[in-house]
């Protein structure tokens, strides 16, 4: 039994280191995010005789506002906006396709200098849509065109891929269906190309429906952290970034330079921003400029696409760690590039800690009888303290709110509790995704469904894309919030209350994420 204690004891030991490193490297981004946060990208403008008495590039650092772009010029000045080609890939986006044609059309960009491709792999009336959409502006003036693949091969990336041939564009930006970018995008973000080494300019998500329920709250509490701190962090730490595969525009030169699109991952826009990065192309992270998009509102899809952005995270690392370390980044980088493609496999340790955790419930007593003492996780506490600070600057102090400091305190400390519960409770399902990315199990993409989703008065029962299909994973989430459930009890009965906490924010986030997934599969 001695044995069999100690080796409970040391898997949910390594599992736990794993995931203090993992913290610990997230507080390693909040202290350059911090640090250098005077850093943040300084608007920029046009370098063209019109604006001579202005620099052509503002320092690093430069005391200004990023939204104050009241230097850019007007479409009367003599600049001539370099060429963009907008990219709309869509997949059976009957909710969502006319708001997003029509606000694409409303860019302020000179109508001349920018041409819109819908990449069409549609099956359903959204095709139908489309093509009423591109007829109605191609007679208003506008350079738009509908791109239908004979052989719909690779997902998304096949779709940019194959699109490649017909832009026109210097610059490509690229818009998922569920973004809905202001009118000043291309104005605000073409400019940062003046800089020749910058491959990608990338803005910041907002999220138009964050208020609509529970789960896009906390979804917008993990993103905020990511296009804050991850982000921004890594740019001023000088690391790796990448793209993310939606609000940002690339140079053509540095996707053909790259080696073009691969559908060879989920994750076809991570896996494009390395190996861009590695020929010595610069991504461009801009904080201040918050493109809206709808966050998914229905858990099944957003399982789908947590699923899709955890499989392909390993399936790029399998790919992409051999080039990293083989190349000349330094090996600080190459150390954060690592924890960059590896974050999707924290969850599974997180699954791990939680399973072994409730046989070391039952286990300490002989335990301790060997010299263990509890004492001995404490220094594991670090983690927790590390990652708390970096979601509270994330959601509290680099993205207000709009409340009073005391409010927005007050809500962080009551939904972040709630964040690392729904985590812990898609550990099961993003683990199993992390697995088959390392083992090479080929899957399909499976889009994220939009629901054209902006307030409470909005509803997603009667849409047609819901997912309907019970999984096993959903099952085994139900059994593992009774496994939790069962554990809270046997911790009360043993009058041992050390993982009490742990196991009722097991139980609430399987249990939450088993409970919604169910009442989503059978809303009419």
């Amino acid at each position: 039994m001695s044995f069999i204690a100690f080796l409970v004891l040391g898997i949910y030991t390594l599992a736990l280191i794993y995931i203090t490193i993992y913290c610990l490297m997230q507080l390693h981004l909040l202290y350059h995010y911090r640090k250098n946060r005077k850093q943040a990208a300084a608007p920029m403008i046009p370098a063209s005789p019109a604006v001579s008495n202005v620099p052509a590039m503002m320092s690093v650092g430069q005391e200004t506002s990023d939204h104050d772009l009241s230097s850019f010029p007007s479409e009367d000045t003599p600049y001539e906006w370099p060429f963009v080609t907008v990219q709309l890939p869509i997949y059976n986006e009957l909710y969502v396709v006319e708001r997003l044609i029509d606000n694409i059309t409303r860019f302020d960009y000179p109508r001349d200098r920018f041409e819109i491709h819908i990449l069409d792999d549609s099956t359903d009336e959204t095709a139908a849509l489309t093509r009423k959409k591109v007829a109605e502006y191609q007679a208003k003036g506008f350079q738009i065109k509908q791109i239908v693949r004979p052989v719909r091969e690779g997902f998304k990336a096949g779709a940019l891929r194959d699109a490649m041939p017909y832009a026109r564009g210097e610059f490509i930006a690229i818009f998922d269906a569920d973004f809905l970018p202001r009118p000043d995008f291309l104005k605000n973000t073409i400019p940062y190309f003046q800089d020749e080494e910058v491959g990608v300019v990338q803005t910041r998500w907002e999220h138009i429906n964050q208020e609509y329920s529970l789960i896009t709250r906390l979804q917008a509490i993990q993103l905020n952290v990511h296009f804050t701190v991850e982000q921004a962090g890594r740019m001023r730490g000088d690391y790796l970034l990448q793209f993310n595969g939606t609000a940002g525009v690339w140079r053509r030169q540095a996707i053909e330079d790259a080696g073009g699109w691969e559908a060879d991952t989920l994750t076809e826009d991570l896996d494009l921003s390395i190996r861009a990065q590695l020929k010595g192309w610069k991504i461009q992270y801009l904080e201040a400029i918050g493109s809206p998009a709808e966050l998914p509102a229905e858990m099944n899809s957003l399982k789908s696409q947590q699923f899709r952005w955890m499989k392909g995270g390993a399936e790029t690392a399998k790919k992409m760690l051999p080039a990293v370390w083989r190349s000349d980044l330094s090996l600080r980088q190459k150390v954060q590039t690592t924890s960059h493609l590896l974050a999707s496999t924290v969850f599974l340790f997180v699954f791990l800690t939680g399973v072994f955790s409730v046989p070391l419930l039952f286990l300490l007593g002989e335990l301790m009888e060997n010299g263990f003492r509890m004492n001995y996780f404490a220094f594991f506490l670090i983690g927790l303290l590390s990652v708390s600070a970096v979601y509270y600057v994330a959601n509290v102090i680099a993205i207000p709110q709009g409340d009073s400091v005391f409010k927005s305190v007050i809500k962080f400390l009551f939904l972040f509790p709630l964040f690392l519960a729904l985590s812990m409770g898609l550990s099961l399902h993003n683990s199993v995704a992390v697995i088959q990315g390392y083992l090479g199990k080929s899957s399909p993409f499976i889009r994220t469904p939009k629901f054209n989703i902006k307030s409470l008065k909005d509803s997603f029962s009667r849409n047609k894309y819901v997912i309907r299909k019970l999984s096993w994973t959903t099952v085994f989430e139900g059994l593992l919030a009774l496994y939790f459930t069962a554990a809270v009890l046997g911790g009360i009965y043993l009058h041992n209350t050390s993982f009490i906490i742990f196991h009722l924010l097991l139980a609430l986030g399987y249990g939450t994420i088993f409970y919604y997934s169910l009442r989503h599969l059978s809303m009419k």
